[in-house]
């Protein structure tokens, strides 16, 4: 399939690892030109070059705060400038820490709001400009949201991310049904357990808290998918270069899962 990619222009947050990583190296094979962003100069710079030497596409690396709307501003004006324009948002920031809703107090949930929801609102009132520009002129332009499978079905020890992720499902949807008549799509992607650097980490978190050996943590998560494993990464950034495609352009407001069928123990 053609996803008609080629030449378009993409930002990605939150793209020095992870699953931010691998939705820019996707959708730079499939002939984007992406600017990638992070906090960390050393690991965007590292990430920026990996991907350029595996798809000789244009990539460039930017050092931004998503929770610094300032920085933000900058960061999507300069891929605009760079680039001559912007077609794809893909909003991403990393995970709050985890915890339970009786364990964690006001300033926690704000700062997961700043993180997860906040960040999304900064990053698509910056882009919104060129994207309504790249609407007009070819019928191309997409927002697409990183949340979690979390901002449906709550994850037991995660109530910072299922309450800020479930804010970022309202927003998406609030403004796909705003910008529809623009052309302009918005669509969340919602990873399941996914082979991250996250994932490690809550395993540890896990381990250390129960005792439970790594196997028998994954096995646990694998248990509750109909597929039963752990996803890839790449896996779920086919997902996302599918919605950023020209052949997606009838999809919006949607709440796309890539988690295996996590769901087939809470029908």
């Amino acid at each position: 399939m053609d996803l008609r990619l080629s030449n378009r222009t993409a930002f990605v947050a939150g793209a020095s690892k992870g699953l931010g990583r691998a939705t820019a190296h996707e959708l730079a094979q499939e002939g984007c030109n992406v600017a990638l962003c992070s906090r960390d100069g050393d690991r965007i710079q590292t990430a920026a070059e990996a991907i350029r030497d595996d798809t000789g596409a244009e990539v460039l690396p930017l050092v931004c705060d998503v929770t610094d709307a300032e920085q933000v501003e900058s960061a999507i004006a300069q891929t605009a400038n760079t680039f001559g324009g912007l077609h794809v948002l893909v909003t991403n920031a990393g995970g709050p820490p985890s915890g339970a809703a009786t364990e964690l107090d006001p300033s926690d949930y704000r700062d997961a709001v700043e993180l997860n929801l906040m960040s999304t609102i900064s990053l698509c009132d910056a882009a919104l400009p060129h994207l309504r520009t790249a609407a007009a002129e070819d019928d191309h332009a997409r927002v697409i949201m990183v949340t979690s499978v979390s901002s449906k079905q709550p994850i037991p020890t995660l109530a910072l991310s299922n309450t800020a992720r479930a804010g970022v499902q309202g927003y998406a949807k609030s403004l796909a049904d705003d910008l529809g008549p623009t052309g302009i799509t918005v669509n969340t992607v919602l990873p399941g357990y996914t082979r991250t650097q996250r994932l490690e980490d809550l395993a540890d978190e896990i381990q250390e808290r129960t005792g439970q050996s790594r196997t028998e943590i994954e096995a646990g998560w694998a248990d509750d998918n109909a597929l039963p494993r752990i996803g890839e990464p790449d896996e779920f950034a086919a997902t996302v270069a599918f919605l950023a495609s020209a052949r997606a352009g009838y999809v919006t407001g949607v709440a796309f899962p890539v988690d295996g069928g996590r769901s087939k123990h809470l029908l």
